[in-house]
C-alpha cells in the first residue's frame, strides 16, 4: 500500500513540474511538451498535479480538451482511491 502512496505523490509532482516546464517553454519559445504527453501523465495518475499545475502556472486553462479531461480524470482517480480504500479497509 505504501508503494501506491509513493507512486501517487511522485507522479503528481512530476506532472505538475511538466506543466510548469511547458509553460516556461511557451513563454520563451522553446521546444514544447506535446499535449499527449501532458494528458498521458494526467491519465496515469497525475490528475492532481495536472490540475494544480494548470492553476499555478495558468497553463492550458483555455484549452477545452484540458478543461474537460483533467477534472474528469481527477474525479475518476478520487473515486478509484475511495473505492479501493472502502473495499480494503472498511
Amino acid at each position: 500500500m505504501q508503494y501506491i502512496a509513493v507512486y501517487i505523490i511522485v507522479i503528481n509532482l512530476v506532472t505538475c513540474i511538466l506543466y510548469g516546464i511547458d509553460k516556461l517553454k511557451a513563454m520563451v519559445g522553446g521546444r514544447r511538451t506535446p499535449e499527449k504527453v501532458l494528458l498521458g501523465f494526467t491519465f496515469i495518475g497525475g490528475s492532481i498535479g495536472a490540475f494544480v499545475g494548470m492553476q499555478i502556472f495558468r497553463h492550458k486553462t483555455r484549452h477545452l480538451k484540458f478543461q474537460i479531461l483533467v477534472p474528469v480524470c481527477l474525479m475518476l482517480h478520487i473515486a478509484t482511491v475511495l473505492f479501493v480504500y472502502i473495499k480494503w479497509f472498511a
